[in-house]
């Protein structure tokens, strides 16, 4: 998906999971949070570092990622 700046891919950085803005946190546990109940403004004091475009770019990707069809290679 173009136009993500904030989500990072570093295999040296929690395995390679997509992270925000490489530190060590995931687009996961953003997601995670925000499906428990988790406001933004609770995200944002439990980790002040991050800003609300964070939270934001990481439910764009995470909705992106589940509409992406990954189709299986067959061979020819």
């Amino acid at each position: 998906m173009k136009n993500l700046t904030r989500i990072t891919f570093d295999p040296n950085v929690m395995g390679g999971k997509p992270c925000i803005r490489g530190l060590r946190l995931t687009v996961g546990t953003i997601v995670g949070l925000i499906a428990t109940g988790y406001s933004t403004s609770d995200i944002l004091k439990a980790y002040p570092y991050l800003e609300e475009d964070d939270i934001r770019e990481a439910l764009k990707y995470a909705a992106w990622r589940v509409e992406e069809i990954e189709l299986p290679l067959v061979p020819i």
